[in-house]
């Protein structure tokens, strides 16, 4: 009795995976669709966690308006902290403000500063990271934690493998990044588990006119268009 009751449970999740399928059908669809009709953007990543009175929570603002002014517009993960503060810079200039908001039973929750018509839901990480980086034409990466890495190291991955087309990867606060690249230089590249050239798109700067300048540099004569 007790194996019969373990098949028919490991039968429906079967038949609930199976289902799931369309569900993730129907999150790339809406991704697709709504993210296609929006221009050339950067997408802004860093700590849910970052308060208002924060110097890097200011700073994002002064830089994601700098970029809208730039004509680009900028995309966030859509919730509090750093996102919040992308979006409020974006809002603030005039510019493209999305927000691709991610369901989680803590910290998450939309920030009144992205465009009514461009706030896009996910119930799966794994199609909001492909929205990231399909309609990103940089990441700029705030302090943050585990998810902040995740999303960074992600894009270096699928550059590094030619998965996606090469786009500029900027770290912002030298402080903050220092030990990190430090550890990657001498450690994984001594080590030679990576190679010179896959730092070569990594760019560290403290401050919105380098962050605008390294776009500006490596988009100057390219067309912007989505990456895979």
């Amino acid at each position: 009795m007790r194996k019969e009751q373990h098949h028919k449970g490991w039968n429906e999740i079967k038949t609930n995976d199976s289902w799931a399928i369309f569900k993730i059908m129907g999150e790339f669809v809406m991704g697709f669709e709504k993210m296609s009709e929006i221009g050339p953007c950067v997408s802004i990543f860093g700590s849910a966690r970052t308060k208002e009175h924060s110097d890097y929570y200011k700073l994002t603002v002064k830089i994601t308006k700098s970029i809208a002014e730039a004509g680009y517009g900028v995309i966030t993960g859509g919730g509090p902290g750093i996102m919040e503060a992308g979006n409020r810079g974006a809002h603030l200039a005039g510019g493209t403000s999305v927000g691709l908001n991610i369901d989680l039973p803590f910290e998450q929750h939309d920030n009144p500063y992205i465009d009514s018509d461009k706030s896009l839901d996910f119930d799966y990480f794994f199609v909001r990271k492909v929205m990231f980086v399909k309609y990103s034409q940089g990441f700029v990466v705030m302090p943050g934690g585990f998810g902040t890495l995740d999303e960074l190291f992600e894009a270096i991955t699928l550059i590094q493998t030619n998965k996606i087309e090469k786009f500029p990867i900027i770290l912002v606060g030298s402080k903050f990044w220092g030990g990190l690249i430090d550890w990657v230089k001498g450690t994984m590249l001594e080590a030679g588990n990576i190679s010179a050239h896959d730092l070569d798109l990594i760019k560290v700067v403290d401050t919105e006119n380098e962050v605008v300048e390294v776009l500006d540099d490596f988009y100057k004569g390219k067309s912007l268009s989505p990456n895979f």
